[in-house]
């Protein structure tokens, strides 16, 4: 069974996890612990399957505008349409809340991500060169209006 939840403190360790073998400079526990604790803007949603969590978003809320932080889904289901149910989990929260607009950056290179964001409604409007400390390499600035 698929469900999507507010993630908890006690899922930081699963969280970092799939943050680790998903992103070539992961975020700590400790970042995911201060999201939690101490940005009031902060909400992330995790996806589970069976009990177990398969993925997670991340977004601040700003004003009526979601940023998209991070969005990861663990390797070994990749490419089954978790990532489509979680960022629809993540529209909806923005609907169900009376958010107008969301947000995001992807590398330029990432194709499956911006496949998945455009299957669910984003376009891209931009680019910010150099975005990625790590590479050099730019984003796609990418907007959906809800």
């Amino acid at each position: 069974m698929l469900n999507t939840r507010k993630m908890t403190l006690a899922d930081v360790p699963r969280v970092h996890a799939i943050e680790t073998t998903s992103f070539q400079t992961p975020w700590s526990e400790e970042a995911f612990h201060k999201e939690l604790t101490e940005n009031t803007l902060a909400v992330y949603l995790v996806l589970e399957l069976d009990g177990k969590i398969i993925g997670f978003g991340g977004m601040w809320l700003i004003m009526d505008e979601i940023h998209i932080t991070n969005i990861a889904i663990a390797p070994e289901v990749r490419r089954k349409g978790y990532g489509d149910r979680l960022v629809e989990a993540m529209v909806n929260y923005g609907l169900e809340n009376g958010f107008k607009h969301m947000t995001l950056e992807v590398r330029v290179g990432n194709a499956p991500a911006i496949a998945l964001y455009e299957k669910v409604g984003f376009i891209g409007v931009g680019k910010r060169p150099k975005y990625y400390i790590d590479t050099g390499e730019d984003a796609l600035v990418m907007w959906k209006e809800l």
